[in-house]
């Protein structure tokens, strides 16, 4: 696919703070490390913070999002991590359920960017986590800034972020 081009967006710019959880698996450390980069990068160009946590593995990555989702004020979500295919089966659970339950927080309205790496060799892995190329952390988070744009575009107000109706009609 030599000459492949990708079109890319343009950053969204945002009147109002936001906050990013940059939720990591790091079992490959050095991979992580380099998402983690690039999703930090681009959430500071937009203007942005964020707050990082790791978790042992992929399959934890949308639990800890559910429970942030919940428990929390984040304006969006970027899931980092990388699944390099083994001998067994099990690469094809953890790459299919962590990228479903991701979905499904998405589906519920929840601005998440998936940068859940599933590739065949560590060679792969390298190239798109490298900040100088490919780096899928900082694609990851662009996309989640995109959908936090979105939902303030269209939605009411005090509906993003943390809100919970129990917890405001308790204060009210």
């Amino acid at each position: 696919m030599a000459g492949a081009s990708h079109y890319i967006l343009d950053r969204p710019e945002f009147d109002d703070p936001i906050k990013l959880l940059i939720v990591v698996a790091p079992y490959y450390k050095d991979i992580a490390d380099g998402l983690v980069a690039g999703a930090k990068a681009e959430i500071e160009a937009a203007g942005g913070t964020y707050e990082v946590i790791e978790v042992p593995g992929a399959l934890e990555i949308p639990t800890a999002i559910g429970i942030a989702t919940r428990m929390s004020n984040f304006d969006g979500y970027v899931a980092l991590g990388c699944v390099i295919r083994g001998e067994t089966t099990h690469y094809d659970t953890v790459c299919n359920d962590s990228s479903r339950a991701i979905t499904l927080l998405g589906l519920q309205g929840h601005c998440i960017g998936n940068g859940i790496l599933t590739v065949e060799n560590y060679e792969q892995a390298a190239v798109r986590s490298d900040p100088k190329d490919q780096n899928k952390g900082g694609g990851a988070a662009a996309a989640a800034l995109h959908l936090i744009a979105l939902g303030r575009k269209w939605g009411r107000a005090g509906k993003i972020g943390f809100t919970n109706d129990i917890l405001l009609a308790q204060k009210a």
